[in-house]
């Protein structure tokens, strides 16, 4: 079968951006490849990673990639990508990230080819001191120190390879001491709320508003052997549909999680101290460096104090406590 591999210039920062926008296509089966200076960074940072990508990606500029089979069905697709990513363009500054040039650029590959191209991107990181993120074809050495996440970068973008998620998981890590009640809003591939669970929490609640990002999370469960009745997830908007906030709202959380945007963070702001105990901590991520006051300033007019941020080049992370 031939393919179409469509490759979208974009930054580091952008890569998340333009994966959402390709989701809003349907096109949900992206990798992002990070520019030469975020590779050989992290390719040389030893401590914390390992074997991320192969020699051949180092000189790939950032962009984000995706292969769609050349049938009746992606007829057209191209186009639309293309005026997608126009209409991206023009909300550039809105949006307060750079998006770099967003040109698309096309080619037909053969299947053998395809798969080749696109797992070169993804091999296993060691993330924190707990964890190892390891794609599902890749082995990688069990020495019984870490928990090992396994999961399908062809699935869905959340791999733990971009600053937010990774600042996520460096942070939850410390948090997580077994048996602890998670709480995963916007949990796109289920990352986080897995990671938790194999790292030792008891059971965990996702959601998130996009249906194909519920059904990849459920997906990444059953890849890492999680028992489904410790491991619920709600497709919906926790801020406007009542039934879900007052389904999720019946319990205190230990952890509660959003790696998200500062607008939707922000929003969050006071329903988060509800779904928290005295004891509970609250790790937010997705926060540009912009917005990091406002959502400081949020947090703190409904209750929350935040004690840690880590930063990541124009990202940040935070911890916070009930005050």
């Amino acid at each position: 079968m031939k393919w179409l591999e469509l490759t979208v210039s974009t930054t580091d920062e952008g890569a998340d951006i333009v994966s959402a926008r390709l989701s809003m296509l349907g096109i949900n089966e992206v990798s992002v490849v990070q520019g030469r200076e975020a590779v050989e960074k992290i390719m040389n940072d030893a401590v914390k990673y390992w074997d991320y990508a192969d020699d051949a990606a180092i000189n790939e500029s950032p962009a984000v990639r995706a292969y769609l089979a050349m049938v009746p069905e992606n007829e057209g697709i191209e186009e639309q990508v293309r005026d997608s990513m126009a209409e991206l363009a023009k909300m550039e500054e809105e949006i307060g990230v750079p998006l770099g040039s967003l040109e698309v650029v096309s080619r037909e590959v053969d299947e053998e080819d395809w798969a080749n191209n696109w797992k070169a991107y993804f091999k296993p990181i060691k993330v924190g001191d707990k964890l190892t993120v390891c794609p599902t074809w890749e082995e990688t050495e069990d020495d019984g120190t870490r928990a090992v996440l396994r999961i399908d970068p062809g699935m869905a973008f959340g791999t733990g390879t971009h600053h937010t998620t990774r600042m996520c998981l460096e942070l939850l890590e410390k948090h997580v001491k077994g048996g602890e009640l998670i709480a995963d809003i916007g949990c796109g591939s289920g990352i986080l709320s897995a990671a938790a669970i194999l790292m030792g929490a008891r059971e965990a609640v996702a959601l998130d508003i996009d249906p194909v990002a519920t059904k990849i999370a459920v997906e990444t469960a059953e890849n890492n052997g999680i028992d489904i009745m410790k491991y619920t997830v709600y497709t919906g908007d926790i801020l406007t549909d009542k039934q879900i906030r007052a389904a999720v709202s019946r319990r205190k959380y230990d952890i509660v999680l959003a790696n998200i945007v500062a607008n939707v963070i922000i929003a969050l702001a006071p329903l988060v101290p509800q779904l928290m105990h005295e004891g509970s901590v609250f790790i937010a991520s997705g926060i540009i460096d912009d917005r990091l006051d406002e959502v400081i300033a949020a947090l703190e007019e409904n209750g929350l104090k935040v004690n840690k941020i880590l930063s990541g080049e124009d990202w940040r992370a935070l911890e916070a406590t009930l005050k």
